[in-house]
């Protein structure tokens, strides 16, 4: 199978390029090298696969229609796995136009680009976001979306909307993904768990929002991988997934947990809850279980283990 995958050289992008490499199959990397971070992150992400046969890497904007054609007029294309986005709820706030322009504009460009190459299958990457500050926990599928507290999660919603739309017009058969909190080898350095591990290892104060009590479905990578497997041997019609673990882990339990790895204790600079930051996620994945076959492993405890380790394989080549 020839697969196209957007945000190719990101985080969670990098580890699916290198899946269904080892699973056989032709994957077309697409990604623009957007500065929200510094690019030898992405180059150290492809690094391992960007000499394999089975990788073509097209270094483009989702945005730009000449350049996604002349793509899919290259490349033979089977299924979309569209990670491609602006990323973080914070920044969202302080740029809406530019969020909207790449997550829904390039997403609309996409699908246009899709559907005038006949190729209607494709994984589209949601948030958990989405819920906003649900009261209800743990969130599921079937409940209310409509209330997003951050641009960032309104576009993803956007997203998941567009999807429907080209489902029922145009007979795409697309699968939306609810990632919560995605961690492990290769996090942007922006996120929580990467900006306090390096804080805490340089002997930095880290940012430490409202009283610690805040919430999150931490999803180690390997298992937001293996939903991502699951779903792409399944597409047909338009569906919803939630992809985490189903546990959730406070603040104030990350940063101790944090500091018994690395050895050092976190100096907190204590700052008032931001906007756009919910209270809490938490996963009901009973239906990614069922209809799927989804099924996450990792705990929380290793799964840091093995980002840390990471960090400190890479810190001196990432942080010059």
């Amino acid at each position: 199978m020839n697969i196209l995958i957007t945000g190719a050289a990101g985080f969670i992008g990098s580890h699916i390029c290198e899946h269904f490499i080892k699973k056989g199959n032709r994957v077309i990397g697409v990604d623009n090298y957007d500065d929200f971070y510094p690019s030898g992150f992405k180059d150290l992400n492809l690094s391992g696969i960007i000499s394999n046969p089975a990788f073509q890497f097209y270094k483009a904007d989702i945005r730009d229609e000449q350049s996604l054609t002349g793509i899919f007029n290259k490349e033979k294309i089977d299924l979309v796995i569209h990670l491609a986005a602006k990323a973080g709820v914070r920044p969202s706030i302080e740029h809406i136009t530019t969020y909207y322009d790449v997550n829904v504009n390039g997403s609309i460009v996409l699908m246009e680009t899709m559907r005038k190459f006949d190729v209607k299958k494709m994984l589209f990457a949601s948030s958990s976001s989405v819920y906003g500050n649900n009261p209800k926990v743990p969130f599921s599928e079937t409940d209310r979306v409509d209330d997003p507290i951050s641009p960032y999660a309104s576009t993803k919603k956007s997203g998941e909307l567009l999807c429907h739309v080209y489902t029922h017009l145009y007979g795409f058969h697309i699968t939306c993904l609810r990632f919560f909190t995605v961690f492990g080898p290769r996090q942007r350095p922006d996120l929580a768990i990467h900006k306090f591990t390096r804080l805490i290892d340089q002997g930095k104060p880290i940012p430490f929002f409202g009283d610690g009590n805040t919430a999150r479905d931490y999803t180690y990578i390997d298992d937001i991988v293996n939903g991502i497997s699951c779903a792409a041997e399944k597409i047909s019609g338009y569906h919803i997934y939630n992809l985490g673990e189903s546990r959730t882990i406070t603040l104030k339990q990350l940063v101790a947990t944090i500091e018994r790895l690395v050895g050092k204790e976190a100096i907190l600079n204590r700052l008032p809850m931001q906007q756009g930051d919910v209270n809490i996620t938490f996963s009901d994945i009973s239906k990614a279980k069922a209809e799927i076959g989804y099924q996450p492993t990792f705990d929380l405890e290793t799964g840091l283990s093995n980002f840390v380790n990471w960090y400190q394989a890479h810190k001196a080549q990432l942080y010059k």
